[in-house]
């Protein structure tokens, strides 16, 4: 069961550590990020790349200097001092037959660690400082300056070296491990090895590298993975322990979370409210201006205060007092067989025809000093007499103005009338006084007295109502929802190889058959994976890289033996996974412009030492090893009495038929007989 619970672990982690594009930020170094190219540098300019979503610069003029700045520089070496595992990422365009370097660090006259790509050899060589301090490069035959866009990339774990180039696997070798130690004082450079060599010249374009040997997959997503790398399984040995340790620590804890909450289990939490700031208890009940309001289950719950008809004795009234929503006994007057309560007025006018005021004082009208009236601004028509005063006021006088708007306390409102003002209760609310100083909300929802229709939820608001439409619907006005068709508007979320289904209120996504996901996001099923770098494009089709085929992109093409390729005849064609090389045949050296063909193979002499010479060094002429074409380009040691044919590898001198030929040899514009041996002048 262990051993289980570690396979699970091993293969869960491996999985998310390089699964799809999810390389950790945290472990990717940009290179032309860190050197902020284009800003700084001179020789280097901003060109369209193979792709739009990154930048790409040109390398071109060879009096640059790429080097980053010492603080950059350490900033880099930082993350990578020590490491045994990353790999190195760049997308780039080398022109044909530049040899040049696309990254080194270089500390003194040391290449510590550089990457270079060589045209006229077809090669990419990796420089590096083994931990024995000794130079070391690893040399791989793969032409990259052809003027066409590849993506390379080179992960090292250790020993193990893996080289993948336009997301095909190339190489894999076990080598001498590159130390890491980075001296302090090291140096930086891009597309050149220093001031003065291996400038590159081409276009770059996401130059990255990885902390992690698997980094190829953020190139290619596809390709297949594998996991782990013994530096990986060591890392996750450990990490198994760390979760283990874990895992025992948060079972203690969870174990007595476990007992904490039962014991809580037993205990009452007590729900409060809160209303206008203030906080209430479970049951506790208050009055709310003429509302009664309990803490009900943490939810406040109110209702009108019923008010019972006052039993007032005589000379007493009901009448309201402030801040009060029943009326009260009040003292009342009787004047004129009228009766007026408490602080009431009445005015009158006295035989000569002068206003007098009275007011309601502890049961009598008494006389009170009526102040001198203010001039009017409107004509006598407009004037208006009231009972309560002895001045006139303007037709439409502000009443509320003089105290009334206080008056009109809860969810009301001070209205003007003809002779005086009154409350009255805002749309939406009712009443709970007469007098409507005081008034509550109307729940339409809840007495149906709203105009919500079908398809619609009647959400209560203050005053007011509002018509929700339920999901899956689309409003017609503010009362109305219809279904929404969202498959047919296109307003839906399905993917392009999903079909999408309406729904009551809704739609549903199911991917097509051949594809697979949730609907939303559908992917082509292959029967099996598409191998070495294939996409699986659409149901069981792979688009295979450049170099394989197959159903599954599982057979590699012998270009070699297939006849697409036709090497020169002094090379050798050499398949290789997902290439070709034409490699010179015996007898045959490459000229120093390594032609991908073999065209650049010329024949050499063969230097030979013979038993009879004491180890001195002899030069044979024999026929067989000397370059192609020697008979026409007189680079033969044919005597006058033969003929020169040319051969494979070599060439034959041959005597005529009928003809006794001595077989004497022609060198340095001087006969030498038939087997006659001696010293080169560079020998004595």
């Amino acid at each position: 069961m262990g051993s289980l619970k570690v396979s699970l672990v091993l293969s869960t982690f491996c999985f998310l550590s390089v699964s799809g594009f999810g390389v950790d930020p945290a472990l990717r170094i940009n290179i032309f990020e860190e050197l902020k190219l284009g800003d700084t540098f001179a020789g280097v300019s901003q060109v369209h790349g193979s792709h739009n979503d990154s930048r790409a610069y040109l390398f071109q003029d060879s009096w640059r200097s790429v080097r980053a700045s010492a603080e950059v520089a350490e900033e880099v070496f930082g993350r990578l001092r020590g490491r045994t595992e990353f790999t190195l990422l760049l997308t780039l365009k080398q022109e044909r037959l530049n040899s040049g370097v696309l990254i080194s660090i270089h500390y003194a006259e040391q290449r510590f660690l550089e990457l270079e790509s060589s045209g006229p050899r077809s090669e990419l060589r990796l420089h590096y400082s083994t931990r024995d301090q000794r130079a070391h490069t690893e040399v791989f035959p793969y032409s990259l300056a052809d003027d066409r866009w590849h993506k390379v990339s080179l992960g090292i774990s250790a020993s193990h070296l893996v080289l993948h180039v336009d997301c095909s696997k190339i190489y894999e070798r076990v080598v001498e491990s590159p130390s890491m130690d980075i001296p302090s004082g090291s140096t930086l450079w891009l597309g050149q090895r220093n001031k003065a060599h291996g400038f590159f010249k081409g276009i770059m374009q996401d130059v990255h590298v990885v902390l992690m040997p698997q980094g190829h997959i953020s190139q290619c997503p596809d390709l297949n993975r594998t996991c782990p790398t013994c530096n990986d399984f060591h890392s996750l040995v450990q990490k198994i322990m760390e979760l283990q340790d874990i895992l025992a620590k948060t079972s203690s804890k969870l174990s007595r979370a476990e007992e904490k909450m039962k014991a809580l289990d037993g205990c009452f939490c007590e729900k409060t409210c809160s209303l206008d700031g203030e906080t209430y208890r479970e049951d506790e009940s208050w009055i709310d201006g003429c509302k009664n309001c309990t803490c009900s289950n943490g939810t406040v719950q109110c209702e009108a205060i019923f008010c019972p008809p006052p039993q007032c004795p005589p000379d007493t009234a009901p009448a309201y007092m402030p801040n009060a929503c029943c009326k009260e006994c009040q003292p009342v007057c009787l004047f004129r067989g009228r009766v007026y309560v408490e602080g009431e007025r009445k005015s009158v006018r006295d035989v000569a025809g002068n206003c007098l005021l009275f007011e309601c004082q502890d049961r009598s009208m008494r006389r009170v000093e009526n102040a001198a009236c203010p001039e009017l601004n409107c004509p006598e028509s407009e004037q208006i007499t009231l009972t309560d005063r002895c001045c006139k006021v303007c037709r439409g006088h502000d009443f509320c103005a003089e105290g009334h708007r206080q008056e009109c306390v809860e969810n009301s409102d001070c209205v003007n009338l003809e002779a005086g003002a009154c409350c009255s209760c805002r749309d939406g609310f009712r009443t709970l006084r007469d007098d409507s100083a005081y008034c509550q909300d109307i729940d339409e929802c809840a007495e149906g007295k709203h105009y919500c229709r079908e398809n619609t939820a009647c959400v209560n608001t203050p005053g007011s109502f509002m018509c929700i439409c339920h999901a899956g619907f689309i409003r017609i006005d503010d009362y109305s929802c219809t279904e929404h068709d969202e498959c047919v508007s296109g307003q839906h979320g399905c993917d392009e190889n999903a079909l999408c289904f309406n729904t009551v209120g809704g739609h549903s996504c199911s991917c097509k058959p051949g594809y697979h996901g949730n609907g939303t996001v559908c992917k082509p099923l292959c029967d099996g994976l598409c191998q070495n770098g294939g996409s699986c494009v659409s149901p069981d089709t792979c688009v295979c890289q450049q170099g394989f085929t197959g159903k599954r992109c599982e057979t590699d093409i012998d270009e070699c033996a297939n006849g697409f390729v036709e090497c020169d005849s002094r090379a050798t064609c050499i398949n290789l996974p997902g290439w070709y090389h034409c490699e010179c045949r015996d007898g045959y050296h490459d000229n120093g412009m390594f032609s991908a063909n073999g065209e650049s193979c010329e024949g050499k002499w063969a230097w030979l030492r013979h038993p009879r010479t004491n180890g001195v060094t002899v030069l044979y002429l024999q026929p067989e090893v000397f370059g192609h074409r020697e008979c026409e380009s007189g680079r033969h040691s044919c005597p006058n009495d033969t003929v020169c044919f040319n051969m494979d590898g070599g060439y034959d001198c041959r005597c005529p038929h009928g003809r006794n030929c001595s077989g004497d040899c022609s060198y340095d514009n001087k006969v030498k007989h038939n087997g006659q041996i001696w010293v080169l002048d560079s020998d004595r």
